[in-house]
């Protein structure tokens, strides 16, 4: 369901000040701000309180068309300190305190948030917080929309050419959203099972990979006439990953195996046509 950005939501919002740039280069302070430390809650909204403290902020310039790639392992949990509109009305922000991926971060590096690839905008070493927007788009097509302050979400850097691939291909593009329709422990393990649509159900196959909310998991079954998959999480995972703090009935992202799609692009395109008939 789409959700609307309503100028109602603009006129309610409460704003995190605007962070202007550091120069790295000589180490000096460009322009005075208000940063985010010390932050507190509101009891009537997940807005932002804030005390004022002078804290330089460091930001670096980054290639833009540079194309990022993940591998599904979640790297953290990340907490979510504000997640609302700008003082602008137009740009929909979410800061989240994070202090391993914090700690080689850039302007404009991609990291996935609950599998969702985003670019930092933002960042803050001294409070270990970064700043990603959200674009309308983004806020359609994901689960991010139902977060609010105080939410942990999966955080994954993208993967460096020197990394291993302990997971498996994953872009950050969410496909659409799944829900969860069943949680049952077996022994220490617990099996989840997601109803999701049928345009993203015909990519998913038993043993094959999936991404859900940006964890690499392997699908066990798949259940087409309920339109159901299922998996299951180790201990381990279960310890690691944002997944089983959810309820039933709250949703998940989901980026299915991109070779599935490409493969079904070949074949509509009537690409193994042609190669028969040569």
């Amino acid at each position: 369901m789409a959700i609307p950005i309503s100028k109602t939501l603009i006129r309610k919002a409460n704003y995190i000040p605007k962070i202007p740039l550091y120069n790295h280069l000589s180490k000096t302070l460009t322009n005075p701000f208000i940063s985010t430390t010390n932050l507190k809650p509101s009891k009537h909204s997940s807005s932002l309180l804030f005390k004022t403290q002078i804290t330089p902020i460091i930001k670096t310039h980054q290639n833009p068309q540079i194309k990022s790639l993940f591998t599904g392992i979640v790297e953290e949990m990340g907490e979510i300190r504000h997640l609302g509109f700008d003082e602008s009305g137009q740009s929909f922000d979410m800061v989240i305190h994070s202090p391993t991926v914090i700690q080689d971060c850039n302007l404009g590096d991609s990291i996935a948030v609950n599998g969702t690839c985003l670019t930092v905008t933002e960042f803050d070493p001294k409070t270990s917080e970064f700043k990603v927007g959200l674009a309308p788009e983004t806020l359609r097509k994901t689960s991010l929309i139902e977060l609010e302050k105080g939410c942990v979400v999966n955080l994954e850097r993208a993967v460096k050419p020197s990394t291993r691939m302990g997971g498996h291909f994953v872009q950050g593009h969410v496909d659409g959203t799944g829900e969860i329709v069943s949680m049952e422990p077996e022994g220490d393990s617990l099996w989840i099972k997601v109803k999701t649509l049928p345009e993203i159900l015909k990519f998913i196959v038993p043993k094959g990979f999936i991404a859900v909310d940006g964890t690499s998991l392997t699908v066990v079954n798949v259940f087409d006439d309920e339109l159901c998959f299922n998996f299951m999480l180790v201990e381990y995972t279960q310890q690691k990953v944002v997944i089983p703090l959810k309820k039933v009935g709250q949703k998940v992202n989901l980026e299915v195996d991109i070779l599935g799609k490409y493969v079904e692009r070949l074949l509509s395109s009537g690409f193994v046509e042609s190669i028969k008939s040569r």
